[in-house]
């Protein structure tokens, strides 16, 4: 078995998951949150037939605690002790190699990068284009090597799936020189997600990647959307940072720049209260003072007028959206929704599609509302688009592309 262990290092969390990647298979996960605080949550996952107990049952086991975890190197270091104390055993199942997230490769990275100390370099230069994201996931890579110094380590790279974005969708016009000097131009998110849902899609359906044209929207407490035209992204909503496009849990996604220019005459906001108004306070959070759309569902449903504001917003965005990428694309043969939003909320994917009937689209109600788990089809065997729910599974995809390059 080759077993190839995935790191997502947040700025104060690190979570992991250990892929028998000849058959795709999740043989252990876990979360360690509040790096740094008082006390940090852990949480590790063991799929049932490599318990360290050998107990056997048909569901996962769920190991739980909190402790003081100072920094991410305590934090690999519980995790390997929650390997050994709940297995699977990495001496049975040791790493072949480490596959790690990173938000921003910049316009340096096309691909997924075996990690050296170059490497490592220009991950933390880009710090200054993902100053909450980069830093951390340095943090884990450093961490990572030392705990695992005898395996290759691989940077994979939510920005670069969308390296094949033309020139007229990735450039914003501000003075040239500037822009070139400050490295300042659409660069997309949630990369990884993308890709493996439009390729999901294609195989799901029998269909070559190549000859389909896709929309792939990613709703989660973050939310972007990608056209996708034969497999490469060339049109994506996240911008410069992860900010930009459709609105979010907490994030405003568009908004007239020149409103950050008032407020910070009129309000007198700094530049750091703008940047927390837009990234913490904003989005579903700043309209209706909660950031969890089932909480803006709840509401809705008993008229709160603030959630029921903040839903049409949301749904006026992805409309807006949808629109714009099929008259990019000249039309469209899929659309995917994925990620906890998409995934789970019938009455968003609904809403978002209920005007694109001019584009062939037709939802079937009870596809859309069965609580079925797994992709499936959620518009009517009439329509002319296909409507799919795709779980996306972003640990997968970075463990699949860490193989490709080890």
């Amino acid at each position: 078995m080759s077993a190839i262990l995935v790191i997502n290092s947040g700025s104060s969390s690190l979570k992991y998951s250990l892929i028998d990647i000849e058959h795709e298979n999740e043989l252990a996960s876990g979360l360690i949150e509040r790096i740094g605080q008082e006390l940090s949550p852990v949480g590790h996952r063991v799929r049932p037939d490599v318990r360290a107990d050998a107990v056997v049952t048909m569901l996962d086991a769920e190991y739980r605690s909190e402790r003081r975890i100072a920094d991410h190197d305590d934090a690999f270091a519980v995790m390997l002790e929650q390997f050994a104390e709940h297995g699977p055993s990495l001496a049975q199942h040791p790493p072949v190699a480490v596959g790690h997230r990173v938000v921003h490769g910049g316009a340096r990275f096309f691909a997924s990068t075996l990690i050296d100390a170059d490497v490592e370099r220009q991950i933390e230069e880009l710090a200054v284009l993902a100053p909450l994201h980069n830093p951390a996931n340095l943090a884990g890579i450093l961490a990572a090597r030392a705990a695992f110094p005898g395996v290759p380590h691989v940077a994979v790279f939510d920005t670069a799936f969308h390296q094949t974005l033309p020139p007229a969708a990735y450039t914003y016009a501000i003075d040239a020189g500037l822009a070139r000097e400050h490295r300042v131009r659409r660069y997309g998110f949630h990369g990884t997600s993308h890709q493996f849902v439009s390729e999901s899609a294609a195989a799901f359906l029998g269909r070559d990647l190549g000859e389909l044209t896709q929309i792939v929207f990613h709703l989660g407490n973050g939310a972007s959307v990608t056209a996708i035209d034969g497999g490469r992204s060339v049109e994506t909503s996240m911008g410069l940072t992860p900010l930009e496009g459709l609105v979010m849990g907490t994030r405003s996604g568009d908004i007239d720049p020149a409103a950050l220019v008032h407020l910070s005459r009129r309000a007198g906001l700094s530049i750091d209260d703008l940047d927390a108004l837009l990234n913490t306070r904003s989005g579903l959070k700043g309209l209706a003072g909660r950031s969890d759309m089932r909480d803006i569902l709840a509401g809705r449903e008993v008229g709160d007028e603030a959630a029921t504001l903040a839903f049409d917003v949301y749904i006026h965005r992805l409309r807006a959206y949808a629109g714009a990428y099929i008259a990019q694309l000249g039309g469209v043969d899929v659309i995917s929704f994925t990620a906890g939003v998409g995934e789970n909320a019938a009455a968003v994917r609904a809403e978002a599609m209920a005007t694109l009937g001019f584009a062939g689209v037709e939802i079937d109600h009870d596809r859309n509302t069965a609580r079925e788990r797994g992709i499936r089809r959620i518009s009517t065997d009439a329509s002319r688009v296909t409507v799919l729910v795709v779980p996306t599974n972003e640990e997968l995809q970075i463990a699949r592309q860490t193989e490709q390059v080890r």
